[in-house]
């Protein structure tokens, strides 16, 4: 995805977090409210990449028909998004516990190597528009399959079990 969607997608997240910061009483935030707006910017952020994800998920499971202008079009949303995610983790949020979080410590201890399993989820999911572009099933849905692989590598890490 080209870097004015990334940016259109940052702004409206942008937008999300400063919805909290406005609800205040004039004056800036309080740091519990930055947090607990920080932490529901993340959350929104991955529901959206499980949103974009449901339909490929879907057609990996044979439970829907594929369709690559979908797959292409999802992945390239996740891809983005991915790409995004980091930046949503420069607060550490760790001490704020009002608002509930799956988020691991490991995220602000081990920031590089959530980065870089970040990378390879927006790789992988490059990779899987790309082939999704090209019409080939099987190309696409082996793919797609490395952005499941992804996202749990990352799941493992970093986010507590439910």
């Amino acid at each position: 995805m080209n870097r004015l969607s990334r940016v259109g997608v940052a702004a409206a997240l942008a937008a999300v977090s400063a919805l909290a910061f406005s609800q205040g009483a004039g004056g800036p935030p309080s740091p519990e409210a930055q947090a607990k707006s920080a932490i529901e910017t993340r959350q929104g952020l991955f529901k959206l990449i499980s949103n974009q994800m449901g339909p490929i998920g879907g057609m990996l499971r044979n439970q829907r028909e594929f369709d690559a202008a979908l797959v292409a079009k999802n992945a390239a949303r996740i891809q983005t998004l991915a790409e995004i995610a980091p930046e949503l983790f420069m607060l550490d949020t760790r001490e704020f516990k009002a608002t509930k979080t799956a988020a691991l410590d490991g995220i602000w201890t081990s920031q590089a190597d959530f980065k870089a399993k970040a990378d390879g989820l927006a790789k992988a999911a490059g990779a899987t528009a790309d082939a999704a572009k090209t019409g080939d099933k099987a190309a696409t849905l082996k793919a797609a399959a490395e952005i499941g692989k992804a996202c749990g590598a990352c799941h493992d890490s970093f986010r507590a079990k439910p």
